[in-house]
């Protein structure tokens, strides 16, 4: 997947299938935008992917956003997808100011070779948002482009979105998150060296650090899958500061995983998490603590 981060990149060669959209979060709305630009491909097409960097929530809010889904975790699912093309479009105070004319016809079209465009109904860019799927309709007759544009994906009777998926995470109810999004709710990051203390006692576990900014569920134990090398294996995963035994403060995600005895130290891994089990707890000793992660193995 090629992926675009600087202006001066935008020139490409083939014509393109492209979704502009803020994909915060990627969850089912989002899933039926890629398809549309995904079934471009089978005519040639290169389905590519307009977003922004930072996020447009996070550059006029002027605050770091918890997100859904960090950089990375973007561009390993819209690679694993099949996009060809990823665009993070810088976003900046004279990129925010450009006419949404000039946006469409200059960057879409001239530039990224736009001969289909797909967005939701909801769709805003360029100068004070005044892009819309008016002015896109307008101008795909202007200049030739085919536009496909996509209500909102309702469950339930709700309409589907970032901030509903936010609120289902934050509450902890983790399979409705699913739901939502289409597929698991997973952390990836490398694993560290810990205390080691569950190896002292038995029961040997895995130790991520949460990307800086990834939006986590409530303290506690979680039923959880682990990705290691492309391979599936099922484990149970305390998200948490580990008051028992530690005093820093640092949020970590640590994992038992059921008959796995590998060393892992220094790979990436992902952890898919399935379902809340019990929030964090403080022992009084370690004893009592290797007692209730006995209890968690066999709950999960």
């Amino acid at each position: 997947m090629q992926i675009i981060t600087r202006l001066d990149e935008l020139n490409i060669n083939d014509k393109t299938a492209i979704a502009i959209g803020k994909f915060d979060g990627i969850h089912l709305g989002h899933k039926k935008l890629l398809k549309y630009i995904l079934d471009q491909k089978q005519d040639g097409l290169k389905a590519t992917v307009f977003t922004f960097e930072p996020s447009p929530e996070e550059f006029f809010v002027g605050h770091p956003v918890k997100q859904l889904f960090t950089r990375n975790e973007k561009r390993n699912a819209f690679e694993e997808m099949g996009i060809d093309i990823l665009v993070e479009f810088p976003l900046n105070a004279q990129t925010a100011a450009t006419p949404p004319e000039v946006f469409v016809k200059t960057i879409l079209v001239e530039d990224l070779k736009a001969d289909y465009i797909a967005a939701g109904t909801d769709v805003s860019f360029g100068n004070k948002g005044r892009g819309d799927q008016y002015l896109l309709r307008n101008m795909s007759k202007e200049l030739g482009f085919e536009l496909c544009l996509i209500d909102k994906v309702m469950l339930d009777g709700q309409e589907v979105s970032s901030t509903r998926v936010r609120n289902q995470i934050a509450d902890g109810e983790i399979p409705m998150a699913k739901r939502l999004l289409g597929s698991d709710y997973s952390i990836m990051g490398i694993v560290e060296h810990g205390k080691h203390l569950g190896h002292t006692i038995g029961i040997p576990t895995v130790n991520i650090l949460p990307p800086v900014g990834k939006l986590l569920p409530p303290f506690g134990v979680y039923s959880s899958l682990v990705i290691i090398d492309g391979q599936t294996y099922k484990g149970m995963t305390n998200i948490g500061r580990k008051p028992t035994v530690s005093n820093d403060n640092q949020v970590g995600v640590e994992t038992y995983i059921y008959d796995f005895d590998e060393d892992v130290y220094g790979k990436t891994i992902e952890v898919r998490l399935l379902e809340f089990r019990r929030p964090e707890m403080k022992f009084d000793n370690v004893e009592q603590l290797k007692a209730q992660m006995e209890k968690d193995i066999a709950m999960c």
